[in-house]
């Protein structure tokens, strides 16, 4: 039993998968899932949601992250009895692990409409680099049918995610412009500049605008340019803190920009910059990227395709696959 023959085969065939699945989310076939439902359930019994959804074709009212477990459960069980029906298999599902469905080597995801989910972090570099294996990202509408019970869920939409492309868009896109010449020029500074991007935390003033300067590290006359506009941007964004009665930002932030511009080469300038933040805001949590990390930092297509952000857990947010104009901030509750 090959992990990507079967990936393949459910990748071609998803689209009939996710009409199955709907189809037993609605009450449908639920005598041919069953038996699956008791094979992976505690005890050899079927999920205690399971009767709701035989007797009522709902579910009760259950929070974000039990209703992921019941979309991969079913999921599972569809595999079994529909998309892979004629290979007589008996699959898994292990979270705990990391991958959901070990025996296709992959993930499921189930946001709802606010594109969110929460996932455990390993290593930063994850953010530039991906996952260990592919994910399929299943869109519910768990946030609009919870507020009209009994829980009728379906799912809206899906997306097939290679490991590669559950990084972040952004950050990917900042690095992929910028690899090849830190790479040549300098393997250090290279190597600074990636952390920054795995590390940084996009609330902070001084990263976010570090972030917009590291975007023009190539371009002395726009990293001057926009070093000039530091002051208006710190007094703007301080003024902003006090009309909230929030202790507003100390000078020494707007000076560590003002800085770069005093060293020789502006680059140096730059990376000098993006380091200081890393080491006075983590310490030792933030490490330079491993052997196996970097070589994917160097040869690695870093094409991410969502939105990712610290948040004890990583908080990845799907909206740009589904919604090109979705916002990568998300919401702090789940689901």
């Amino acid at each position: 039993m090959n992990p990507d023959e079967l990936r393949k085969e459910f990748r071609d065939n998803c689209d009939a998968t996710i009409r199955r699945l709907n189809e037993v989310l609605a009450g449908k076939h639920l005598n041919s899932v069953e038996p699956v439902l008791k094979r992976i359930g505690r005890g050899g019994k079927t999920p205690h949601w399971f009767a709701n959804l035989r007797q009522t074709q709902t579910l009760p009212n259950l929070d974000g992250k039990s209703i992921g477990s019941v979309v991969e459960m079913l999921l599972l069980a569809v595999l079994e009895t529909h998309t892979f029906s004629k290979r007589k298999l008996q699959l898994r599902i292990n979270p705990a692990r990391g991958t959901d469905l070990p025996d296709l080597d992959l993930g499921v995801k189930s946001p709802s409409t606010n594109y969110c989910t929460s996932e455990p972090f390993f290593s930063a570099y994850e953010r530039l680099i991906g996952s260990k294996h592919d994910a399929v990202i299943l869109l519910t509408d768990y946030q609009e049918s919870k507020q009209k019970p009994p829980l009728k869920l379906r799912i809206l939409d899906w997306k097939y995610l290679e490991k590669s492309e559950i990084a972040d868009a952004n950050l990917c896109k900042i690095g992929l412009k910028h690899r090849g010449h830190l790479v040549k020029e300098n393997e250090v500074w290279a190597q600074k500049f990636f952390r920054f991007l795995a590390h940084i935390n996009q609330s902070d003033w001084r990263a976010k605008q570090l972030l917009l300067i590291a975007q023009c590290i190539n371009h002395s006359e726009q990293l001057v340019e926009l070093i000039k506009k530091s002051p208006t941007r710190f007094k703007a964004h301080n003024a902003h803190l006090l009309a909230k009665d929030r202790t507003p930002l100390p000078d020494t932030e707007l000076k560590a920009i003002e800085k770069i511009v005093t060293t020789k080469p502006l680059q140096l300038g730059v990376i000098d910059a993006l380091d200081n933040w890393v080491i006075e805001s983590l310490q030792e949590a933030a490490r330079m990227p491993g052997a196996a990390e970097w070589k994917l930092l160097k040869e690695g297509p870093l094409n991410g395709k969502i939105g990712m952000s610290f948040a004890l857990q990583w908080r990845f947010n799907f909206g740009r696959i589904f919604n090109g104009n979705a916002k990568d901030e998300c919401a702090l509750d789940e689901a």
